[in-house]
């Protein structure tokens, strides 16, 4: 018997179910991907599946609805996976362990993915619908969205009719949205030198942090593990001799680190001092985060004598200053739409390859205005470059354009005061969606993304809302049986 059985809608539950048993981390997405082609394929529909493990899925309109304009649902299949530390589930080989509390629907000590498997399951849902009336639908699943949107990228759209879109990766019920930011992955290389060092050695674990999505939650101010890490390396560099052994800190770009661990060798007379600025930072620190951040903490443990390869002095010094150095967070608030986040950074993981003698840095850049996204991108590019780095720009997607003349808006939004006696919410957000690429590919797209109510995704706290998730398919439903004027 699944977790979830019972629960209604029965076939969505059902397919995120199923979904949530199959590894599908983004990179990680070929069991996922042959799945969704097996379902298709075992129902006679019209699919393509291509080398990226994209997938394309056709269904023909019900009788009655074959000159309704044919709608596009669309959503990504992997998702962003993180555990907590304790966690023994292998996310690239175990499905989650879903379970329930109340409304909510959370897996144990992992992400979730309800962004954005519950797209995947409406559509799927639908798709083997029976008694449900609709146009012609063209379900577009693409890979590695929470990567650099690398699907939607690369994906092969010239077989798709449709002019209309529905994008079903948002976390807020009531809320449509029509337009985004864009974005890149920025990768940064800091060569340090490497010396043999006896001493005494301490593990540092920054810890407790919230995190959450870079894109959505950035203006909440929420600590920054990597960044607090820099600090804490900097204020030890500052008053004694230090030298890294291993730093390692976050999980994805796109995901605000909520620990950081850094192994280091000091000298044993420098006991003391090294104690007590690590005290100090915290104190400081917790003071600052204590109402946004109440249980974050800094812990310290011995592991004894040493004799290691490390990080030198001077590098070590250099590699905290230069976390120190970098930017992070909201850079700059939109002037067009009040609360609206402009451009903003994200250090989302910083790891220290020993083999390479090299500290790797990789971030998420956001912004609604393309010339303000390049600026940071060369601002970051400049620090690293100052300090003897490199740095390069990957997964760059364009923000998606706020549409003046949107005939599937008027229509979304009229079922929705019909059904609801209110209207909803119209928005543009600070986290990226593959609107805009796709949007490239298709003359005239016509587009809004909508979803049901999520808290904390891309985090071992996310969940997804049990009664959220049936309003918004009994909405998705009526949308779809609601015919054009011209059709009566």
């Amino acid at each position: 018997m699944g977790a979830l059985e019972g629960l209604q809608p029965e076939k969505v539950f059902y397919y995120f179910e199923e979904i949530c048993g199959i590894p599908h981390g983004s990179g990680n997405v070929a069991q996922i991907s042959d799945y969704l082609a097996a379902f298709a394929k075992e129902r006679n529909l019209q699919y393509w599946q291509d080398e990226l493990k994209n997938v394309i899925i056709i269904k023909p309109a019900t009788p009655g609805y074959e000159k309704e304009p044919v709608v596009i649902l669309q959503g990504h299949m992997d998702m962003v996976a993180v555990k907590k530390p304790d966690c023994k589930t292998d996310m690239r080989t175990e499905g989650l362990k879903v379970r329930t509390d109340g409304d909510k629907i959370y897996a144990e000590g992992t992400s979730l993915g309800g962004d954005d498997g519950i797209a995947v399951a409406y559509a799927l849902a639908l798709l083997d619908s029976k008694d449900i009336p609709h146009p012609k639908l063209e379900v577009v699943i693409t890979v590695d969205e929470e990567v650099g949107m690398d699907g939607a990228r690369g994906i092969d759209l010239s077989m798709l009719e449709g002019k209309r879109m529905l994008n079903l990766d948002s976390e807020e019920e009531g809320i449509f949205l029509t337009s985004c930011a864009g974005g890149a992955r920025m990768d940064c290389r800091l060569p340090v030198s490497i010396c043999e060092k006896e001493g005494e050695a301490y593990r540092i674990s920054v810890e407790g942090l919230m995190g959450g999505h870079s894109g959505a939650e950035i203006d909440k101010g929420r600590g920054n593990a990597n960044c607090i890490m820099g600090r804490v390396l900097h204020s030890l560099a500052r008053e004694l001799p230090v030298y890294l052994k291993s730093l390692e800190g976050g999980l994805a770009d796109n995901a605000i680190p909520r620990q950081a661990v850094a192994e280091v060798l000091i000298d044993k007379e420098k006991e003391d001092i090294f104690r007590s600025v690590l005290l100090q930072t915290e104190e400081e620190i917790k003071a600052e985060l204590a109402t946004k951040e109440p249980d974050f903490g800094i812990t310290t443990v011995y592991r004894g004598g040493e004799q290691e390869n490390c990080v030198d002095e001077a590098g070590t010094a250099y590699v905290a200053a230069y976390l120190t150095a970098l930017p992070d967070g909201v850079q700059a608030m939109s002037a067009d739409v009040p609360g609206l986040v402009e451009t903003s950074l994200n250090l989302g993981i910083v790891k220290f390859d020993k083999a390479a003698r090299e500290l790797r840095c990789e971030f998420s850049v956001r912004s609604c205005i393309e010339s303000a996204k390049r600026a940071l991108l060369e601002k970051v590019a400049a620090i690293t470059g100052l300090a003897g780095g490199s740095s390069s720009v990957s997964g760059d997607y364009p923000g998606w354009a706020y549409r003046v003349d949107s005939p599937l808006r008027d229509k979304m939004v009229a079922v929705y005061e019909e059904m609801y006696g209110e209207k909803p919410r119209l928005q543009a957000i600070h986290a990226g969606l593959e609107c805009g690429i796709l949007a490239a590919k298709i003359e005239g797209l016509d587009c809004i993304s909508f979803g049901p109510d999520m808290q904390n995704i891309h985090t071992t706290e996310e969940s997804l809302s049990i009664s959220s998730t049936r309003r918004v398919w009994e909405y998705l439903v009526n949308l779809l049986a609601k015919k054009s004027e011209n059709e009566g």
